[in-house]
């Protein structure tokens, strides 16, 4: 029988996830809507796989933030002044421990998740331009790291939203005050996509923060196959980026749900369970030509290219002896895009196994 006591205890369980999850979903705009959100009996839910959702996002914060003090510093300084640890200043000026662009987009896409209940590319995209504009989920309250396709593709997004205004106008279905994220998104989507980010836009921005994807529709990969183009292609438009977020974002999905390192770094993986086609230098890295690399003296690069990212964070787990401290610290200090390639290498790590942060 389900009781009046059962019934109040599942009430405060939600309204103590709530109070956790709404200060960090909107600091800046008190009033946001959750319109489908569903809390689940937090004790009822596989606390391993919780923890390894939780591991995903912990693992992508600690690679960006223990990245950050040295983004852009080339290999060679680094191999003077190795990162060991959580370290102020550099080339952000931040505090130890605050996060890049990398946290601040995987904040949004998570929160819009959350939020709509839904895979909505429409507010995801809202939220990326309130950061890019407004701070919001930044560890600043100011956008201070954004990537050249991403920045294109916000103003690009932005610029049509103006123009969708200047319609509704128009017609008088909204007046010169509308907010323009007020714009319905049926408004929008009946005279442009979202098809945002400019041509060859290879990338490592929307390798770097689709780990919501994957840990949000934990229970189906049909849905995390059927988003992450869509995910992808509003700021990096190029089949390179895409075809690496269909493979990490199915590496993700099946190491939360208990699949061993070595399977998902078997070469045979993305054909034989991720069932996806991949061509080319991506496909070369998947097949594991890292595996015979001993680092950055062998090509090894964390670089802001998608291939050289991909192929940097799965090196780095394939080296990391199963110690988070150690493939972090690999990814970091092969030098150059530091933060985004220890985020990516972080949100893999902390999935498969978060006993090692």
């Amino acid at each position: 029988m389900y009781t009046n006591t059962q019934a109040s205890t599942e009430t405060r369980q939600q309204d103590d996830l709530l109070a956790t999850i709404i200060p960090l979903l909107d600091e800046k705009q008190p009033y946001e809507k959750f319109e489908h959100l569903d809390c689940p009996d937090i004790e009822t839910y596989n606390n391993r796989k919780l923890l390894r959702i939780q591991g995903s996002l912990v693992g992508l914060a600690i690679g960006d933030a223990l990245g950050a003090s040295v983004e852009f510093r080339p290999h060679s300084y680094l191999q003077q002044y190795k990162v060991k640890d959580m370290q102020d200043g550099g080339t952000w000026g931040l505090k130890a421990g605050q996060w890049t662009d990398d946290t601040s987009m995987t904040l949004c896409l998570a929160a819009s998740l959350i939020v709509k209940g839904e895979f909505d590319p429409y507010d995801q995209f809202i939220r990326y331009k309130r950061w890019y504009k407004d701070g919001y989920m930044s560890s600043t309250g100011l956008c201070f790291d954004i990537g050249k396709s991403t920045r294109q593709a916000i103003i690009e997004f932005e610029k049509r939203q103006k123009k969708v205004l200047h319609e509704l106008v128009q017609k008088n279905k909204a007046t010169k005050d509308t907010s323009l994220d007020e714009i319905k998104k049926q408004d929008f989507l009946s005279n442009y996509d979202l098809k945002c980010g400019p041509p060859e836009s290879a990338g490592n921005g929307s390798l770097m923060r689709l780990a919501p994807i994957p840990l949000f529709f934990s229970e189906s990969y049909d849905f995390v196959k059927q988003y992450i183009d869509k995910a992808t292609i509003l700021t990096h438009n190029d089949i390179r980026a895409i075809e690496a977020c269909q493979f990490y974002a199915g590496l993700i999905w099946y190491a939360l749900n208990g699949t061993s390192k070595e399977d998902l770094l078997r070469p045979d993986f993305y054909r034989r369970v991720l069932n996806i086609n991949l061509h080319g230098d991506v496909l070369s890295i998947v097949q594991g030509s890292y595996k015979n690399k001993n680092g950055y003296e062998d090509g090894i690069r964390g670089k802001g290219y998608v291939v050289n990212a991909l192929e940097a964070a799965l090196w780095a787990f394939y080296n990391d002896g199963n110690s988070f401290d150690k493939g972090v610290l690999l990814a970091v200090n092969l030098g150059d895009d530091t933060d985004t390639t220890a985020a990516i290498y972080g949100q893999l790590a902390g999935a498969e196994n978060l006993s090692r942060l």
